[in-house]
């Protein structure tokens, strides 16, 4: 099947869902992924009665955040030394933190992580250092206290590069929490620390749900996971379909939601290549993807993720009832001893930020 802008929405496994382009869905198309686009298609949206969350009290926050969708690049980032093997958890270091980043660091300047505490507390502290210009803290699990206080504590010593909380990461997808609960968790939070932007992360189709609406009224931006490899035509398609799947997406849901959308996770694996997951596919699908999705302050894309993960084989799957499989363990730009994969090669250098 081919996806072109003309084309049909085809949904992942993961909850497949039928659909097809609206006029205001072909119209942010043809707008193109510019600045002025990304506002147009935002004004259309609102026209039409799209949900917004906006907290003016999380207005400079936002501004940053929107800096560093138009201006910066964002990457995943999990430390590779913070590890589940068999139900044991490994904490992540500060000096192996630091060695990620610096990695990192010349050809990315933002960062989305996974969980505030069990090491990871020490992630923006070490980002800040290393001129980082923003960092979108995750919480694995926003509903246990002591991962959200450390999280919240780590945002307040940090208030100009924390630029927003994840608050979990596919936890209606998973039957861990429900949207009416994720609504009600934002909006506790909100009222805590009213000038950070707030979102939570699921797959793209959950968030066309009727349930959906209450989280996304109350969501200051929108995080995303967009994984064309779930698609059945994903093998033989070119690696411009799999991209423009992508940008299909992100206007698709700019019709439900008239916010920031930023696409936390997509890419290829590199491994298995039986499976067609190779570094050569991964750097053309990145490339396709710049070209198609244009950072703005209303729509970006995030690489994902940092680094291999060989250790992801013996962890829980993502994917309640079933064994983690060989390509969950190479989503990385880096191999799992830091080394670059051919993908970097193809990104620029970045300026240092002052810390």
């Amino acid at each position: 099947m081919r996806i072109g802008s003309g084309a049909g929405l085809s949904f992942p496994k993961r909850g497949s869902v039928g659909a097809v382009f609206s006029a205001l869905a072909f119209a942010a198309l043809a707008l193109g992924g510019s600045a002025d686009s990304a506002r147009a298609a935002a004004a259309m949206a609102r026209a039409a009665g799209t949900v917004c969350g906006k907290d003016s009290a999380a207005a400079p926050a936002m501004t940053r955040l929107q800096a560093s969708m138009a201006q910066g690049r964002f990457v995943t980032y999990q430390p590779t030394s913070l590890q589940v093997v068999n139900g044991r958890l490994t904490h992540a270091d500060p000096a192996s933190i630091r060695t990620d980043l610096q990695v990192l660091r010349p050809r990315f300047d933002s960062l989305i992580t996974y969980g505030s505490i069990n090491g990871a507390e020490a992630i923006p502290a070490i980002a800040a250092s290393l001129g980082f210009r923003a960092v979108i803290i995750g919480i694995w699990n926003p509903f246990d206290a002591t991962e959200l206080n450390a999280a919240i504590a780590a945002a307040k010593d940090n208030p100009k590069l924390v630029t927003g909380l994840s608050l979990g990461n596919e936890m209606v997808f998973s039957h861990r929490r429900t949207f009416a609960d994720l609504a009600k968790l934002l909006e506790a939070v909100h009222a805590q620390l009213p000038t950070l932007p707030l979102a939570t992360t699921e797959p793209f189709h959950m968030f066309y749900e009727t349930a959906a609406a209450p989280l996304l009224e109350r969501a200051d931006f929108l995080l995303v996971n967009v994984h064309p490899i779930f698609e059945p035509w994903f093998r033989t398609a070119p690696d411009g379909d799999a991209a423009q799947f992508v940008a299909n997406v992100v206007s698709k849901l700019a019709q439900s939601y008239c916010g920031p959308i930023l696409v936390k996770e997509t890419g290829v694996p590199t491994l298995p290549e039986s499976s067609g997951f190779t570094e050569k596919r991964q750097a053309s699908f990145y490339a396709e993807l710049r070209r198609r999705l244009s950072a703005s302050n209303e729509r970006a894309f995030a690489y994902f993720a940092a680094f291999d993960a060989p250790w992801r084989l013996h962890d829980v799957s993502a994917v309640p009832g079933q064994p983690p499989k060989l390509e969950e363990a190479h989503w990385g730009l880096y191999d799992a001893r830091r080394q670059p994969k051919p993908v970097v090669a193809q990104l620029p250098l970045l300026e240092r930020q002052t810390p």
